[in-house]
């Protein structure tokens, strides 16, 4: 496993790479997102909960898709204090919502350190339980939603299930967590293993926790809603697909959050791509191990939504 050249984990240096990515990838246009006319692109405004700003949603669908489709409802990455609800919507697009015929909606959380604590959930609740309740004028089917992310997405999504499960909100059918940044106590084997060798790495994630926590960091009655593994109740939540890298910081956590669904006697699906780091799909697309992965998740998606594809 190679060590890539790694910028200083200060927020600083956290700032100086999303400014960076910025310039590399800009973010789309609702237009290019549109791809020559072959998706549907709006952006819709839910309002906040909790007192909080209204929450800005991207939504996508492919093109003369009638009839209410399946809802990805998509949680961007970036470590919770980085990327935004438009840039990953050309991958998941073309990954998922052509082939599979279904609707995405990813959504514009507020990031730390302005936002603080259970802010990004409670936003991604809030556009949540809209879009449930808007479903029919949306073309969508309320009750076949799916909760997706990656890294801190992921993590946001599983924090979500918690929520409204608890809240008596949507139900959705299942979990789509991919590298999940579950875990703000980031002490775990893998955690070490890694550090300075990963992609986001021990320090990394520290930094990342803190912006988010504040004084809260390291506290031991931290809401699950922030970090779900610190959960003691796992039962009753959607299936979960759960995917991580052998080599990856999240490894153990990952691997602890579904071993926790079985205990409860949930479903997961779990897959620990061998050799692999974090956002080894992103870095190599076009790596076996890369396509592999998509396949498998393109398989959980058609079981969980019952889709064939188009």
């Amino acid at each position: 496993m190679g060590t890539a050249a790694r910028e200083p984990v200060t927020p600083e240096g956290l700032a100086a790479r999303q400014q960076r990515d910025a310039t590399a990838r800009p973010r789309p246009t609702l237009h290019e997102l549109r791809a020559d006319g072959r998706f549907e692109v709006a952006e819709l405004r839910a309002p906040g909960g909790r007192g909080g700003p209204e929450v800005t949603l991207v939504s996508a669908r492919p093109a003369g898709t009638a009839g209410p489709l399946p809802l990805l409802y998509y949680l961007h990455g970036g470590g919770l204090i980085m990327g935004n609800a438009w840039s990953v919507l050309p991958r998941v697009l073309s990954d998922w919502a052509l082939p599979l015929g279904l609707a995405v909606i990813s959504v514009e959380y507020r990031l730390a350190p302005r936002a603080r604590y259970l802010d990004p959930v409670e936003d991604c609740y809030a556009g949540l339980a809209w879009a449930a309740g808007h479903a029919a004028e949306l073309g969508l089917d309320a009750d076949r939603i799916i909760l997706g992310g990656k890294s801190a997405g992921a993590g946001l999504a599983a924090g979500l299930a918690l929520l409204t499960r608890d809240r008596g909100g949507p139900v959705p059918i299942g979990q789509l967590l991919l590298s999940p940044m579950l875990d703000d106590r980031n002490d775990t084997f893998s955690s070490h293993q890694m550090a300075g060798h990963d992609t986001w790495d021990r320090a990394s994630n520290t930094t990342a926790w803190q912006a988010l926590l504040g004084d809260r960091y390291g506290t031991a009655d931290l809401s699950p809603y922030a970090a779900a593994a610190r959960a003691t109740d796992l039962s009753r939540l959607p299936p979960a697909y759960i995917e991580v890298g052998s080599a990856e910081t999240f490894r153990d956590e990952a691997v602890g959050y579904a071993d926790a669904i079985w205990r409860a006697g949930g479903e997961a699906e779990l897959h620990v791509w061998p050799g692999a780091f974090h956002g080894f799909d992103t870095l190599a697309p076009q790596a076996t191990l890369s396509q592999e992965a998509g396949e498998a998740r393109s398989r959980w998606l058609r079981r969980i939504t019952g889709r064939t594809g188009r």
